[in-house]
């Protein structure tokens, strides 16, 4: 029995449907990322008003689950910042080894550590950062809202130390409510899995968030992100979700408001890259997840956002979609490539043009993004012949969501939303060596003080309770206001606060002289 395989038949009509779709997905994807080349060469223009002396209080909230390994040296360096309106918050998610211990002992006046006890540990990222937002609330009450920026950083992220200085930069136009920075890989120098993450970053960063500044649609990220309390209180009581992704939820809710994403280019969180296949694989598959999940909001948006940024919001939703759709271009690029092998090998005619073709339109954009990281990372040694090198190699990293996207499927059409936390690895403490001159205290039950976390000299012990110190915002002229503690945190829900040293940062700098 012969098969018709002419034009007029079904399957003839099917490989013309399937050339055409592929013909215009590759066409959109290719227009879509020379829009964002060209829109990311400029800085957009803020036409609200602009105070870049208001003093803002920058609460850095820290969830952890067992960081022992790496929080230490996360907290040294924050505190190495001499910014008397910095504040952190690391949140212990019910961990199981030292994470609480290890931050406590490397933290300052400003640190403060907050441990989460079952029923209410470990129910998801975006449900320990509500509690801590509840904390900060309670504290901030005598002061606008506006002028207390909440920042969220993972256990191991490192940041700039001109980045706090950025973050009052960023926030001085009022109509920005969210600021975003670049993400970096501090371990890219010995993985080539790692230098592929930091290159993957990089790009999105200097292409697509740079051109999304333009459009007003920047995505916020899981690690240095920082929003204004009077955004965050228009996304409701508890703004974050229980998304497998919940700052890209965040990201696109906030777009939805009057306030105004930025991302800022300035400075950067440097954090520790996956270098074994399985845990990116399991890590890339929660995230893809998560993205799925927000399939939810394309009626908001459509609703609520307007222009460009509405268009490319719903792209940034619809992505995940259109990925499992081109991995379907890839297995059949690779029957192509295999039967064209065959055919040489039997010595068949045939042309292979169309394999140049296939060269320039996946590798080409690659091309223009090795001369972007190779101008990022030449100052690190990085010569322009091996950016090129790994701009090949980043191509075929960018094939993975062909492997774990349709993994994620399987999980979402299954049920299975929980996820094991992508583990640690342990790395030279790269931030300041000194020792705090003062130490938090960490508080166990009854108000007992665990070995090996001492106390500050001149404070006397817990008596009976965590002590709680109000926060303080920095005056133009630098000396703190005061916040009251307001309700007893130990009320929230079974969320325990376990190390808090009540000496208060004494400083006259102001503003200008902390950046």
């Amino acid at each position: 029995m012969r098969t018709d395989l002419g034009p007029s038949s079904p399957l003839g009509v099917l490989d013309r449907i399937g050339w055409w779709g592929a013909l215009v997905m590759i066409a959109i994807a290719l227009v879509y990322t020379l829009f964002m080349l060209l829109s990311s060469r400029g800085a957009p223009k803020h036409g609200g008003p602009s105070h870049p002396d208001a003093p803002l209080l920058i609460v850095i909230l820290m969830p952890c689950l067992n960081e022992a390994e790496v929080i230490g040296a996360s907290v040294r360096r924050l505190t190495s910042i001499p910014d008397p309106g910095l504040r952190i918050m690391v949140i212990d998610d019910g961990s199981d080894d030292d994470t609480a211990q290890a931050a406590a002992r490397a933290g300052d006046e400003r640190v403060e550590v907050v441990r989460r006890q079952p029923p209410r540990a470990r129910l998801g990222k975006g449900e320990a950062l509500n509690d801590a937002l509840s904390i900060v609330r309670s504290r901030c009450t005598s002061v606008s809202s506006s002028r207390v920026v909440v920042g969220v950083m993972d256990a191991d992220g490192r940041l700039d130390p001109h980045a706090i200085g950025e973050v009052r930069k960023a926030f001085a136009p009022q109509e920005v409510g969210a600021v975003q920075m670049g993400v970096r890989i501090n371990n890219r120098f010995g993985s080539l899995l790692a230098r592929m993450q930091d290159m993957e970053f990089v790009i999105f960063t200097e292409v697509f968030q740079r051109g999304r500044r333009r459009v007003r649609s920047v995505g916020m990220g899981g690690n240095a992100q920082f929003v204004r309390l009077s955004a965050l209180d228009a996304l409701g009581p508890r703004p974050w979700t229980r998304s497998l992704t919940e700052d890209f939820d965040l990201g696109i809710r906030l777009n939805a408001t009057s306030w105004t994403n930025e991302f800022w280019p300035s400075a950067s969180v440097h954090q520790q890259g996956v270098t074994n296949m399985r845990r990116l694989v399991r890590q890339r598959t929660r995230w893809f997840q998560g993205n799925l999940q927000a399939l939810h909001l394309l009626r908001s948006v459509a609703r609520e956002q307007r222009g460009l940024g509405r268009a490319d919001t719903l792209w940034q939703i619809l992505t995940p979609y259109l990925l499992l759709t081109g991995s379907l271009l890839t297995l059949s690029f690779l029957i192509s490539m295999a039967t064209a092998g065959v055919a040489a090998v039997l010595r068949w005619e045939q042309s292979w043009m169309w394999l140049v073709g296939a060269y320039v339109i996946a590798f080409g954009p690659a091309l223009i993004y090795a001369w972007i990281y190779w101008r990022i990372e030449r100052s690190e040694g990085l010569g322009l012949i091996r950016a090129v090198a790994y701009s090949h190699l980043f191509v075929l990293y960018g094939l993975l969501p062909s492997l774990y996207g349709w993994r994620a499927v399987a999980r979402e059409l299954t049920g299975r939303t929980g996820w094991a936390k992508t583990a640690r690895e342990a790395e030279p403490d790269q931030a300041a060596q000194a020792q705090p001159s003062h130490t938090a205290a960490v508080t166990g039950p009854g108000g007992q003080v665990p070995a090996g976390s001492p106390v500050p000299g001149n404070l006397p012990p817990p008596d009976g309770r965590a002590r709680e110190a109000p926060l303080t915002a920095p005056r133009a002229g630098g000396a703190g206001i005061p916040i009251p503690t307001g309700s007893s945190p130990n009320d929230l829900n079974d969320t325990a606060i376990i190390g808090r040293s009540t000496h208060r940062a004494a400083s006259n700098l102001t503003n200008e002289e902390t950046r």
